[in-house]
């Protein structure tokens, strides 16, 4: 996976990258939000779940020491990033700033 998330983080497009483990009760609670995410944003926004488990390098490499933690791509940099369950607002505002 490592080649094709470094791919299409570098999209023009902004990525929506969730990081989680399945152990991590509070990475339950982020699915819905992203799925209203998804919803309010339709094609402006790709949405990627990196389960850290299965790729410690990936996580490694953004720097990813909490989970669950959103980060937020665009040309394969870093636009905002939040740790801990982020909120469809905050979320929202980070994209709108970068659209």
């Amino acid at each position: 996976m490592s080649n094709r998330f470094y791919h299409i983080v570098k999209s023009a497009r902004p990525v929506l990258v969730d990081f989680y483990a399945d152990w991590c009760v509070p990475c339950r609670l982020m699915p819905p939000i992203l799925e209203e995410v998804k919803e309010q944003f339709k094609d402006h926004v790709r949405i990627l779940k990196v389960n850290v488990d299965h790729h410690p390098d990936i996580a490694s490499v953004c720097k990813i020491q909490n989970i669950p933690a959103i980060v937020l791509f665009q040309d394969g940099k870093i636009q905002w990033s939040g740790i801990g369950v982020q909120h469809v607002n905050d979320i929202s505002i980070a994209l709108k700033e970068i659209l």
